[in-house]
């Protein structure tokens, strides 16, 4: 089972394990590419090592936690989840979709968010149905909502269970 965390809150299933949050060259917040060296091989040979030094047969017998993991390319996002890696946090990625929502929907509506009448139909037209705050509110969650679908299917959860 893996669990996609936003900010600080998720759902977590009482089985007995625990997790890890091993640092693999993951940071939080948000960088220029280039600028974060993700090394997931070290999540790999953790899992080898640990497994040796308990003579277990389980080639996974350690969970992992993806602190950090906005902007990670999908490939490494694959590659610490063949690691073990059961729940992986995004908020930055999604706070930017909110945003980036919002955003697009003022520079949409612009002309019409500069007063309560007027607008590029008219000088005498409303323009409620535009500064509502639930419809910019709105745009923020739609985009939030996009980002979380690219995710879970980023992180293989799409029709698992």
């Amino acid at each position: 089972m893996l669990v996609l965390t936003v900010g600080r809150r998720y759902l977590q299933v009482p089985n007995g394990q625990f997790t890890v949050a091993a640092s693999f060259g993951n940071v939080h917040g948000v960088y220029a590419p280039g600028n974060v060296d993700l090394q997931p091989v070290i999540l790999h040979n953790t899992q080898e090592y640990i497994s040796k030094k308990l003579g277990t047969d389980d080639k996974k017998p350690v969970k992992f936690v993806f602190h950090g993991g906005s902007g990670s390319s999908v490939e490494d996002i694959q590659y610490a989840i063949k690691a073990g890696v059961v729940k992986m946090n995004i908020d930055t990625d999604t706070q930017w979709a909110f945003w980036d929502g919002m955003r697009g929907y003022e520079a949409k509506h612009h002309d019409y968010l500069q007063g309560q009448i007027g607008n590029p139909d008219g000088a005498s037209k409303p323009n409620k149905k535009y500064y509502d705050p639930r419809m910019v509110l709105r745009a923020g969650e739609e985009t939030m909502r996009d980002r979380l679908v690219q995710a879970a299917k980023d992180l293989n959860c799409i029709d698992v269970l």
